[in-house]
């Protein structure tokens, strides 16, 4: 069955990466899909691009906000509207390869509806920086809590099981307090070890200042998943550890 994949872009003066993204949207090999990008109030130029593509392309939605609200209620405006059975992600500085939807479909039908990919990392210029993220066969609760390895850029959800659940309105972290109430519902997220997309690393990027993200990360694991102080401790000592590995082994 050709069905729906609903794709949920957030911009804010993206206008330098924002066709890149939306150019590795139309090239997928699946293509029933709508793209709706949600505008936070940008500044610059990004949303006339934008419109010069609705121009072309009848799959492309754009949601203008009337104040800036932050990433999180901005994804949630677009997972509001989305009329998919799948739903998915993709930030507007980054970039899919073109079998990412097609793949990513395919393997969510033997799972219990959440998928996600491993994926390149590159700098701002699409150069290599690190080596690929190969994600894990498979993760659960415990797992997203100590090692957040499903990247916002290759969740792909069966909402039609699994039903339109939203992110918490928090500056950081908004995407892994979702796939957490999503493994609340599921034993697993099943991991894909195929290279699907292109994460772009940006030098002023807030989620590169590691040591600003330390008590960020305490208050999710203190207010948003509700752990223990001891917990938490473990958590967070965990997080530290394996980002760590993440990017410098």
């Amino acid at each position: 069955m050709n069905q729906l994949v609903s794709i949920i872009t957030p911009n804010y003066n993206a206008s330098q990466y924002i066709a890149e993204t939306i150019h590795s949207v139309q090239k997928q090999t699946y293509k029933n899909w709508e793209l709706i990008i949600v505008d936070d109030c940008s500044t610059d130029n990004s949303v006339t691009i934008i419109k010069e593509f609705q121009k072309k392309d009848a799959r492309i939605k754009l949601i203008e906000l009337k104040e800036n609200v932050g990433p999180a209620i901005v994804r949630n405006e677009g997972i509001n509207i989305a009329k998919g059975k799948y739903l998915t992600f993709i930030d507007s500085d980054d970039i899919w390869l073109p079998e990412f939807i097609e793949i990513s479909k395919k393997n969510i039908m033997n799972s219990d509806g959440f998928v996600f990919a491993s994926y390149h990392r590159f700098n701002e210029a699409l150069e290599p920086k690190y080596k690929d993220f190969i994600v894990p066969l498979k993760v659960n609760y415990s797992d997203i809590l100590k090692s957040n390895s499903i990247s916002c850029l290759t969740a792909f959800i069966n909402i039609e099981k699994l039903d339109k659940l939203y992110m918490p309105t928090i500056l950081y972290r908004q995407d892994m307090g979702l796939w957490l109430k999503y493994l609340k519902k599921i034993d697993y997220a099943i991991g894909i070890q195929q290279p699907l997309a292109i994460y772009r690393i940006r030098k002023k990027s807030h989620s590169r200042n590691k040591f600003n993200l330390i008590k960020h990360q305490w208050n999710f694991y203190r207010n948003v998943a509700e752990l223990s102080a001891w917990l938490s401790v473990y958590y967070l000592f965990s997080w530290m550890f394996y980002g760590v590995r993440k990017y410098y082994f």
